[in-house]
């Protein structure tokens, strides 16, 4: 029986990648050190990470026609991404964001031109077959449609034994007021760390327990606060810490946090549970050092850490 995939809904861009080795001045004019074209967006960065740890998974999004979206959807496929749920809009283009990395330091800094495309709706997720997904996630955007995609996964479940129901998982990361309506809905439900801030709170143990009381009963809430590892809480209410990872070099923090929610997604997905924090065991899959796709070279170099018991 082939294996259920696991499906990502949300943004795909194209990136253009700039790679300097210390942060320009304004209105300077300086070289970089490289350039290159990258798949970008959170939901499809997210499907790239499950894509190359061998989970079988799926894309969800908008694209307009034109050379980007077919730059786009030929990476799609070399990693061997699904794209049947790919929407083609015939009004707007596809995103693109300029993304300027500091080899010195590994930080990125992103501008993005959200252009005038549609996000997919729910009546366009009302043709997915969920019998084929063991897990859905969604990068929150337009969070009223995304809403009903929720709730159609809810209906489904009930009609569904407990062993073949789907998963779903939340990301709000973005500190749009529209977004927060999401913290109720996900089985899983990650928060970031800006968001966090807005609630006032700084620190992801206290974002954890501040904010548990928004999800639904049972749910399970995520906050990455970069080097200060991360944190979480399941239905038991234990909060469980995990100290981030610190590689010996830092090729860039592009995507790190997208590679956060793949590892985290791949593990708890594989049947895997919150573990009490004095006892971490596989079930919390919980930092990433660095995401690195260089996609004309074809050479693919990531690291990510599982902590063991």
């Amino acid at each position: 029986m082939e294996e259920k995939r696991i499906l990502c809904i949300g943004l795909v861009c194209l990136d253009i990648i700039s790679v300097v080795d210390n942060y320009p001045e304004e209105d300077s004019d300086t070289r970089c050190l490289s350039q290159r074209w990258q798949r970008g967006g959170n939901a499809s960065n997210t499907c790239t990470v499950l894509a190359l740890l061998g989970a079988p998974c799926a894309f969800m999004g908008s694209l307009a026609p034109g050379h980007a979206a077919n730059f786009i959807l030929s990476d799609f496929q070399q990693r061997k991404v699904e794209v049947a749920h790919l929407v083609w809009q015939s009004q707007g283009e596809t995103p693109c964001a300029c993304c300027l990395i500091n080899c010195c330091n590994g930080s990125r800094t992103i501008t993005l031109y959200d252009t005038n495309l549609p996000d997919v709706t729910a009546a366009d997720f009302e043709k997915v077959d969920l019998s084929q997904y063991k897990w859905i996630h969604w990068e929150g955007r337009n969070a009223s449609e995304q809403v009903k995609m929720l709730q159609q996964v809810e209906k489904y479940n009930q009609s569904c034994p407990p062993s073949e129901r789907v998963t779903t998982s939340v990301e709000v990361e973005k500190t749009r007021p529209e977004l927060y309506q999401l913290f109720c809905y996900g089985d899983v439900v990650f928060v970031s760390k800006d968001v966090a801030k807005t609630f006032g709170f700084y620190s992801a143990p206290e974002a954890v327990n501040g904010l548990y009381g928004r999800l639904k009963p049972g749910a399970t809430l995520i906050c990455a606060w970069a080097e200060y590892g991360a944190d979480a809480m399941g239905p038991d209410k234990l909060l469980v810490h995990s100290d981030a990872f610190s590689p010996e070099t830092i090729v860039d923090t592009l995507g790190a946090g997208d590679t956060f929610n793949a590892a985290v997604i791949l593990a708890l997905s594989k049947g895997s549970t919150i573990g009490h924090p004095s006892c971490l065991v596989p079930e919390l899959l919980v930092q990433v050092g660095s995401l690195h796709c260089f996609v004309g070279r074809r050479d693919l170099e990531y690291q990510w850490l599982l902590h063991l018991a």
